[in-house]
């Protein structure tokens, strides 16, 4: 009797001085939390020492050493009340919610003819439209620029819009996303004699929310902080955006402090997009995940 208690009793020993496994993974993960903490970090210091010079008086200069005495928002008042910074901020905004519905309306339809037609030469066709993400965009700027000038679409918004529109990246995205979609809500549709029209707009858009949302986030900023085009397109003072009028108002009379408030506001959208977005885009992650 006395031997074999002595051996019921020594599983359970070696279980209460083992540690459990979840806390033993929490104990290997903090190396990785401080290195993530430290990241995080250094990726935030750059913004919070714009928010701090925009807010801090006009006669700063440089990045400031300590947090200043007296924190205003005559920088941000003065650039608000600006009619050149009224006007660029409203052409961005054009430039780039347009861009957005038209590539993702565009990029949906592209990514379903793609992903569930069959026609000659589609492999072919992707795969061309594919190559043109190892070209760079600065070696088509001087075409592009030709063939709208020619076509008399300097300092117009469609000139500006027009070609950022073909985006190769968004209509693969779209294509890879509705192919993993269930046949079987396809052929329904086929069964109750639903249109072409119907099936994309009543079926696929509602299933890509995510996928959209996603790509919807990546075009917005890039449009928003697109500098290059703008910039050779754009060239009178009214038809600037946001990230060419700043970069001007460097060589004007402009203190650091208001070109910080200017940049400060500039990034505002970014962020609102972002976190208004950002539930779909865990869910696109997630979705992703599960295929």
């Amino acid at each position: 009797m006395t031997v074999l208690k002595t051996t019921a009793d020594t599983p359970s020993s070696a279980m209460t001085q083992q540690p459990p496994r979840r806390s033993r993974w929490r104990g290997r993960r903090w190396p990785l939390n401080m290195l993530l903490l430290v990241i995080s970090l250094i990726t935030v210091t750059p913004f919070f020492l714009m928010v701090i010079l925009a807010l801090s008086p006009a006669d700063s200069a440089g990045i400031p050493q300590q947090l200043p005495e007296r924190l205003t928002l005559d920088n941000i008042s003065r650039m608000l009340g600006a009619s050149g910074f009224i006007r660029w901020t409203i052409n961005t905004i054009i430039y780039s919610v347009v861009s957005v519905v038209i590539v993702l309306l565009a990029a949906a339809m592209a990514g379903y003819a793609f992903a569930r037609k069959r026609f000659p030469g589609r492999q072919v066709l992707m795969w061309s439209f594919l190559a043109t993400l190892m070209v760079p965009v600065q070696a088509m700027i001087i075409p592009y620029f030709v063939l709208i000038s020619n076509l008399e679409g300097v300092n117009t918004y469609w000139g500006l819009i027009v070609p950022t529109l073909a985006n190769a990246q968004a209509v693969f995205l779209m294509r890879q996303f509705i192919r993993d979609l269930p046949e079987e809500l396809f052929e329904a549709a086929k069964v109750d004699g639903a249109p072409e029209w119907r099936v994309f707009f009543q079926l696929v858009l509602p299933l890509t929310k995510p996928v959209l949302a996603t790509l919807g986030i990546f075009v917005f900023l890039w449009h928003w902080n697109d500098f290059l085009w703008p910039l050779v397109v754009a060239q009178s003072d009214d038809m600037r955006t946001l990230t060419v009028g700043l970069a001007t108002l460097r060589t004007a009379d402009v203190s650091t402090p208001e070109l910080m408030a200017g940049a400060t506001i500039s990034v505002i959208p970014c962020i609102i997009v972002f976190f208004v977005l950002q539930r779909y885009l865990v869910n696109s992650i997630a979705m992703t995940g599960i295929k």
